[in-house]
């Protein structure tokens, strides 16, 4: 579904300290970007920032990078954050968001932007065949995450979509990934911390069972 154009949203991204309005000059260099030098960790597909904001919130000694296509959600995402943080009364210092088109993110992000940490939660799955290399989890967008993810380093998926989810396994071992978890049904399970998106609060209520896997570089 399109979102609505917001007339505020550009005034205010454009006097947040934390939004980032030209991604891709800041390639190789995300590290000094932030206020503080500790491990980066990257959420694809941030929406509305609900994620991103209680994760960042929750732990201060990582670095938090957002990235969505649109900067209309971003001004949401901004309000998020802003929210999320004044509640707890902490300083929003570990965490930047910006608006980039994924699919071409080796223009922002390279081999010298150490990234520990990938967030893939409820992304488009483009079901058509013909549409499945626009999935943020087929081995093209894969290989580009490779050149930033540090060895070892993990990318956590979450989806309500079946075939979606069986692909990406799929997907992930055919660009050498070794999957370290995996659920079928993340709700059943006693996960000390699972902070719920927006869509998986959706789909829990539609009965729909919440997928889940982390996968080790």
């Amino acid at each position: 579904m399109r979102m609505r154009r917001k007339p505020w949203v550009r005034e205010e991204l454009a006097k947040c300290e934390f939004f980032v309005d030209n991604p891709c000059e800041n390639l190789g260099n995300w590290e000094n970007k932030f206020k503080k030098k500790q491990p980066i960790h990257l959420e694809l597909g941030c929406g509305k920032g609900i994620f991103i904001a209680k994760l960042a919130c929750l732990h201060q000694n990582i670095n938090y990078l957002a990235v969505d296509i649109k900067s209309e959600v971003l001004g949401i995402a901004k309000r998020n954050i802003e929210a999320e943080y004044l509640k707890n009364n902490k300083p929003i210092d570990n965490i930047l968001i910006t608006a980039q088109e994924i699919g071409l993110i080796q223009n922002m992000l390279n081999e010298k932007d150490v990234v520990d940490r990938i967030y893939i939660n409820f992304c488009n799955p483009w079901p058509k065949p013909r549409h499945n290399k626009r999935r943020l989890t087929y081995t093209t967008q894969l290989e580009k995450y490779k050149v930033f993810l540090k060895p070892q380093g993990e990318i956590y998926f979450k989806t309500d979509d079946d075939d979606l989810f069986n692909a990406s396994q799929k997907y992930l071992k055919e660009c050498r990934f070794e999957i370290v978890k995996i659920t079928y049904d993340l709700h059943s399970e006693d996960i000390e911390e699972n902070i719920i998106t927006e869509h998986e609060e959706m789909f829990s209520k539609q009965g729909i069972k919440i997928k889940a896997l982390i996968a080790r570089k």
